[in-house]
């Protein structure tokens, strides 16, 4: 950069009068040739302070609200206390920053205080032997520290900037390899702070100037950025010059990309050739074909476009390559309307079609018959209800009961007379008399020759005859058989020689005879003729039951 007094001074000085043009400048009307924002970041140093926070708004509108997205100022080195960040404007440029993500805040820091007071290149050497060995670490860490509490800690440090001249106390050529170190030192003491996010710039005049700039390279573990400050001054008469010369554009870009570092230009402006629109044009040409991070030209006098009213031709050039392209308006082709015909409605005469009734041919309603259901009486069956004698059971002794006469006409059993029980000295029941037995025949009837003369019977009908078995002739089996259970069949007795059938004796006086028919079945029955059990009890004199 050329080498201004005091560059803090001459921005106050030239801010008031700069201010005044600004108003009017800003409500200008763009230009109607308007160039495609590239998308660069782009800013320019207004002011260090607020005033420099509220110029960005207007050279906004003056670019066609054209995006300002880079905010740069200086700390200024006079003293220590600056250098640590004890200035209330940073936090104005923090506010701006923290009110959109996408912008970004660039820091000039310098390296030794008295930085602008013209101090010997003895005693520079022994302010960076000093720095080297870390005796002014804790004013780095303090600023670091007051950064990252602003809420701005990716801020870009722009340290030491234009250390290859000839103007500030922080320049290098007094002692390259302890600038080196120093320079080390400030970073790695940055660095240490937690939440910190810093990107460092190292930044030297464009051109030889009082040494090599690369001399002075501190190495890639501590450059993120190799940015250059380039005015229209010597060296070089052309802007081609200012490209090709020994450490100029070219050599810059080469450079950078050699160690994959990203360009920046945070200084660039008019200066020794006074309004140079062509070096403007240049510049802008060279900034949008190498695509650094951002550049920032410096705008006051003399190497301003905006608050500076001495370049107005530089002006008018800048403005129009920045500000925003606006389409212009677009004029409507008329719409020229066909004429639409009309086609004639021609009616269709609407014939009715006769509504001819369909005859409502009643269905004839057919009663369906009603069947009645044949009832069919269930022939009731009655259950023949067969009495059953109450024999009474005499005390003593037990009557014998007769087995039922069931003569087999083939073997006639001759009559043996059954003796009679002693008379019991036991009161008889009144209800029914003890029976006498009768001489037992043959139970083995025949089934083909049917009793000579059956006893009058009750029928049960249903009920076969019982096989009983023969009586020994000895006594009359003292156990009375229930007139239903038939007696268990017995082996049947040897035949005896036929005799001629027994005459049926009467009953004796004052006897009672009770008979029950004897149904076998309708076929059987036809084959044996109609039976009968008959049980007597004679109630003669001579039975003991006699009462009379």
């Amino acid at each position: 950069m050329p080498r201004p007094r005091r560059r803090l001074v001459s921005t106050c000085i030239g801010s008031v009068t700069a201010g005044l043009l600004a108003t009017g400048a800003a409500l200008a009307a763009p230009e109607e040739n308007r160039a495609e924002d590239s998308g660069i970041a782009m800013g320019a140093y207004l002011d260090y302070g607020p005033n420099g926070v509220t110029r960005i708004r207007q050279l906004s509108r003056w670019l066609g609200g054209k995006d300002i997205r880079v905010g740069h100022t200086y700390l200024p080195g006079d003293q220590w206390a600056g250098i640590e960040g004890r200035v209330s404007f940073l936090e104005d440029w923090a506010r701006w920053r923290l009110a959109d993500d996408d912008r970004m805040f660039v820091l000039n820091v310098p390296m030794q205080a008295r930085n602008e007071e013209r101090v010997s290149d003895q005693q520079v050497g022994r302010l960076i032997r000093a720095g080297a060995q870390g005796l002014y670490d804790e004013h780095f860490r303090r600023l670091a520290e007051r950064l990252v509490s602003l809420g701005v800690p990716d801020t870009v440090i722009v340290l030491g900037w234009e250390m290859n001249g000839v103007t500030y106390t922080h320049r290098c050529r007094p002692d390259p390899a302890n600038w080196k170190v120093y320079w080390r030192r400030i970073v790695d003491v940055m660095r240490t702070v937690p939440g910190q996010k810093f990107k460092f710039d190292f930044a030297p005049n464009r051109g030889t100037d009082a040494i090599g700039w690369t001399k002075c390279y501190p190495g890639d573990d501590y450059v993120d950025i190799i940015g250059m400050d380039s005015y229209d001054q010597d060296p070089g008469q052309t802007f081609d010059d200012q490209i090709s010369q020994p450490y100029g554009l070219q050599k810059h870009v080469d450079f950078a990309r050699a160690h994959r570092k990203a360009i920046s230009y945070p200084e660039w402006g008019l200066f020794r050739r006074g309004d140079n629109p062509e070096y403007v044009r240049r510049m802008l040409g060279w900034i949008e074909q190498n695509k650094p991070l951002y550049h920032t030209i410096t705008d006051y006098c003399p190497h301003g476009v905006w608050q500076c009213k001495q370049n107005p031709q530089s002006s008018k050039v800048f403005r129009s390559a920045l500000t925003p392209a606006v389409p212009g308006p677009v004029t409507p082709t008329p719409v020229v309307p066909t004429p639409v015909v009309p086609t004639p409605v021609v009616p269709t005469p609407v014939v009715p079609t006769p509504v001819v009734p369909t005859p409502q041919v009643p269905t004839p309603e057919v009663p369906t018959p009603a069947v009645p259901t044949p009832q069919v009486p269930t022939p009731a069956v009655p259950t023949p209800q067969v009495p059953t004698p109450a024999v009474p059971t005499p005390q003593v002794p037990t009557p014998q009961v007769p087995t039922p006469q069931v003569p087999t006409p083939a073997v006639p059993t001759p009559q043996v007379p059954t003796p009679l029980p002693e008379p019991s000295t036991a009161e008889p029941s009144p209800v029914v008399p003890s029976p006498e037995v009768p001489t037992p025949v043959d139970p083995s009837p025949s089934p083909l020759e049917p009793e000579p003369e059956p006893s009058p019977e009750a029928p049960e009908p249903g009920t076969p005859s019982p096989e009983v078995p023969k009586p020994s002739p000895a006594a009359p089996s003292p156990v009375g058989p229930a007139p239903v259970t038939p007696s268990p069949a017995v082996p049947k007795p040897e035949p005896t020689p036929a005799t001629p059938l027994p005459q049926p004796q009467q009953p004796p006086l004052n006897s009672m005879q009770w008979c029950v028919p004897i149904n076998f079945g309708e076929w059987l029955s036809k084959l044996v003729g109609k039976q009968s059990v008959c049980v007597k009890i004679d109630l003669g004199e001579g039975s003991g039951f006699w009462p009379f």
